[in-house]
């Protein structure tokens, strides 16, 4: 599942790859980079908020707040070559 990971906060830069583990209290959120040879951890995951009809969540972590966009195939393809 192709997603885009957002710190929120000012100077923040987004982290795009596939998703490996889901968002779920208690867990880490961990987004592996299209190189297939590294990753993006979070700490563990305190609160999860999704909006409804949509796929973007909301993740508080001990220490940060994420921005979670789940895209379809078709959007991150665009974006690659856009």
């Amino acid at each position: 599942m192709d997603v885009v990971l957002r710190k929120l906060g000012k100077g923040s830069r987004a982290v795009a790859g596939r998703l490996v583990r889901a968002p779920r209290k208690g867990s880490v959120v961990v987004i592996e980079f299209p190189d297939g040879m590294h990753e993006y951890v979070t700490t563990p995951v305190k609160r999860v908020l999704r909006i409804c009809g949509r796929e973007v969540f909301y993740i508080e972590t001990i220490n940060s707040r994420y921005r979670l966009e789940v895209r379809g195939r078709e959007d991150a393809i665009a974006e690659s070559t856009g």
